[in-house]
């Protein structure tokens, strides 16, 4: 199926390259891009830097894809990939072993997929997850908050075989003065509805990252759907 996607930088991208990018973005090296062009004009640009939205044509015909937001996966599997690619604050002795547990028990192979679409974890959705980790908030907590902001998804390109679907159709400049503006503000607007909303409301039963080491829990858990 031929499908219409972005990439935020701050130049014009024609030829994406495979084996170029940072191994430690989310998913590890790769091309990121979005079905949302407002979120790629947010990504592209910088403080008093113009950036560029660059559209493409995709074919994922055919093509291995991992869906972390599928049923068969729950928000642990996000963090495990997480936890394997960017550096986490482990001040103590439990986010230390949360690391090594949950890299452990929710491990996907997934530098073996083409595709991969999942979360992104800016600034404020990163330092959500780090709470989790260091048993500031319930994982409940953690799958409401990673809504906030309405961040919308990553749609990542991995493998040889993807980079030779991907087709440049065009480009819209994302002006600084504008785009900056709202990337800003929409991760004020998620730190400000986490700390007034979720991270100081907990609810009787709630499950933290000690009960998930305590109790074993495992992917299939009901709880962790």
């Amino acid at each position: 199926m031929s499908i219409k996607i972005y990439h935020g930088s701050d130049k014009i991208i024609k030829k994406p390259q495979f084996g170029l990018g940072k191994t430690y973005n989310d998913y590890g090296q790769g091309f990121y891009c979005t079905y949302d062009i407002q979120m790629a004009k947010e990504w592209g640009v910088g403080y008093e830097q113009n950036g560029y939205a660059n559209c493409y044509e995709f074919d994922d015909e055919d093509l291995s894809i991992l869906d972390l937001n599928s049923k068969e996966y729950c928000m642990l599997h996000w963090l495990g990939i997480l936890l394997e690619n960017r550096i986490f604050d482990m001040p103590s002795v439990l986010a230390a072993e949360a690391k090594v547990y949950i890299r452990e028990n929710f491990h996907v192979d997934y530098e073996n997929y083409d595709v991969i679409v999942g979360y992104r974890a800016d600034d404020s959705y990163f330092s959500f997850a780090q709470d989790f980790i260091n048993g500031t908030i319930s994982y409940r907590q953690l799958c409401n908050a990673m809504h906030l902001g309405k961040l919308g998804l990553q749609y990542v390109l991995k493998s040889e075989k993807a980079f030779e679907r991907i087709s440049y159709l065009d480009y819209e400049i994302a002006k600084s003065n504008e785009w900056y503006v709202r990337k800003i503000n929409r991760d004020k607007k998620a730190r400000r509805e986490y700390f007034d909303v979720e991270r100081n409301k907990r609810v009787k039963g709630d499950i933290y990252i000690t009960n998930i080491l305590d109790e074993e829990m495992r992917w299939y858990d009901a709880r962790l759907r």
